[in-house]
């Protein structure tokens, strides 16, 4: 009878659901520790005026803005092809949700020129301000971050740069509330082609002072945007970037149609398609019918790589919180997993690893401009936000495979980041780029002695600048079939720098030396035949948990 008694008990107990409170209906900028240092340090002393905007965004995102991205998942967005007499329409219908969530959005829009000029007129970095803004929107909905921002500041920048005066102004329209208030898109991606330009088989054609597009484009995210950005052949064969708008100059529908919107497997909220332009009014955004401009936009595209590797990090951070989250309430054993040691080990490591993404992506936004910084940092954060959702599925057990549960979502959104703005091979070949034609190693080398603290990370720039020797000295095949390692390497001193470089700030209570140092270990130190399993007992969780989730 007592054990029958000891047993319901527990049982009982073991299903108390109020217990399972997840991220969402949490205040998202109040329980981040890591995103207040962040913002002491890159705001000074405008750092007391952007706090009420940030306690007000943190209960938004993790409120409304989290409620609607599962709505917008269920709920996904439609396509209406003809109107009620046949005539080709190509509307993509957003539901309700998604309304709901843009709006509030725009109306607490960080990345606005008026909030922006606010902003440093109280001494806060509207830079940094922008980030946590997207740190805080990819926590709840990358695709939602994908529909805003996709291209925005690429059409704004080309356009002023090459399109006349009259559609300069119809640009400036679409996002006078800063690149995340218009709807923008990127169309590059062919059927044959994918990342190789060569393939490309988009055609443009003069007419006057604008030119003609006609193609078809395999993978365009932002379906519904007004602006676009196409890449097409010229009749000299060369490639470059087009201003497509979905109306023409005369205020006629555009040669734009959509095919079908791709049933995907996440990013349910922003609406891809198939695309096709026939005879569609464009304007070369280059300098001269050579192609010009498309060096021009590859570099543009370093800050679209950067908002990527920004949604691997937000759905990272979301991954942790709800794995701390269930591993509290959550019993086995006799106890919370949360006090057992092997959830504290993968607990201890993923903090540790979102952390140092974390790191990565803030310098790649408001740090030094790096040639070679976008491309490994969408490298390594892009990655984080599937490891971090696949471990928190596994935290969860089978309830994580489960959609009714939030994590399931999480792995299906993030596994775009790695495809977006160019896969993992595309990137190191950039880094290769980069590193051959404007030897960019050197100041990232430099930037790196600069950071580093420790004999540990000293001794690892010393080797990577070694390991790049011995990279150069290879043949071109074998040099290439080496650049994932390599790339992989400069990712980890980059990071380990960068958080030591936060341990110095002294805005803690020396956690972040702790992260730092837990980091550097883990990816730079030998750690014997043995691999550490030999070591002292060494358990930092709770100091580590104490800073990460308030």
């Amino acid at each position: 009878m007592g054990r029958y008694l000891i047993e319901s008990f527990d049982s009982s107990d073991r299903y108390a659901t109020e217990r399972y409170q997840g991220a969402a209906g949490r205040n998202w900028w109040s329980c981040d520790p890591t995103l207040h240092l962040l913002m002491r340090r890159h705001l000074g002393d405008g750092f007391a005026w952007a706090t009420p905007y940030l306690e007000k965004l943190g209960a938004l995102m993790g409120g409304m803005v989290a409620e609607c991205a599962e709505a917008t998942d269920r709920n996904p967005p439609r396509l209406e092809k003809y109107d009620k007499w046949g005539r080709d329409v190509s509307e993509v219908v957003m539901p309700p949700s998604f309304h709901t969530a843009r709006n509030a959005l725009m109306a607490n829009n960080f990345t606005s020129p008026a909030f922006a000029d606010e902003a440093r007129a109280n001494g806060a970095d509207p830079a940094a301000l922008a980030a946590a803004w997207t740190y805080l929107l990819d926590q709840a909905d990358i695709g939602m971050g994908c529909a805003l921002g996709t291209g925005g500041d690429m059409v704004v920048s080309l356009a002023e740069r090459h399109a006349p005066e009259d559609v300069r102004e119809r640009v400036r329209a679409i996002f006078a509330d800063g690149f995340y208030s218009g709807e923008a898109a990127q169309m590059f991606t062919e059927r044959t082609g994918g990342s190789d330009l060569a393939a490309l088989e988009a055609t443009a054609v003069p007419d006057g002072e604008s030119w003609l597009v006609s193609g078809f484009k395999w993978f365009a995210s932002n379906a519904n945007g007004s602006a676009f950005v196409v890449l097409a052949r010229l009749p000299d064969g060369a490639v470059a970037p087009f201003l497509v708008l979905w109306e023409r100059r005369d205020g006629s529908r555009n040669g734009v149609r959509i095919r079908r919107l791709k049933d995907k497997l996440g990013t349910r909220s922003v609406a891809s398609a198939e695309v096709e332009f026939a005879d569609a009014e464009a304007f070369l955004l280059a300098g001269s019918g050579s192609g010009s401009g498309l060096g021009t936009m590859m570099k543009l595209t370093n800050a679209s790589r950067l908002g990527v590797a920004m949604m691997g990090v937000g759905v990272a951070r979301r991954a942790l919180v709800e794995s701390l989250c269930y591993a509290r309430a959550r019993e086995a054993f006799g106890r919370p997993l949360i006090e057992q040691p092997l959830m504290r080990r993968k607990l201890a490591e993923l903090i540790v690893e979102v952390e140092a993404a974390q790191a990565l992506v803030f310098d790649g936004l408001v740090g030094p401009r790096l040639r070679l910084a976008p491309a490994l940092i969408k490298l390594r954060a892009a990655r984080i936000g599937v490891t971090a959702a696949s471990d928190a599925i596994e935290v969860h057990g089978g309830n994580g495979y489960i959609e009714q549960w939030p994590v399931a979502r999480l792995l299906r959104d993030a596994q775009v980041n790695p495809i977006w703005e160019g896969g993992d091979n595309i990137l190191c070949l950039d880094v290769r780029r980069a590193m051959l034609k404007e030897q960019a190693h050197l100041p990232f080398l430099d930037r790196l002695r600069e950071l580093a603290t420790s004999d540990l990370v000293a001794r690892g720039i010393d080797d990577l600048e070694k390991a790049l020797a011995a990279w150069q000295a290879l043949d071109r095949e074998t040099a290439e079939a080496r650049l994932y390692p390599l790339a992989q390497f400069m990712a980890d001193v980059y990071a380990a720098a960068l958080l030591e470089e936060q341990a110095s700030w002294g805005l803690d209570d020396g956690r972040k030396s702790l992260v730092a140092r837990l980091y550097a270990e883990a990816h730079l130190a030998d750690r014997g035949p043995l691999r550490g399993i030999d070591a002292a007992p060494d358990d930092h969780f709770d100091t580590l948990l104490a800073g990460t989730l308030a």
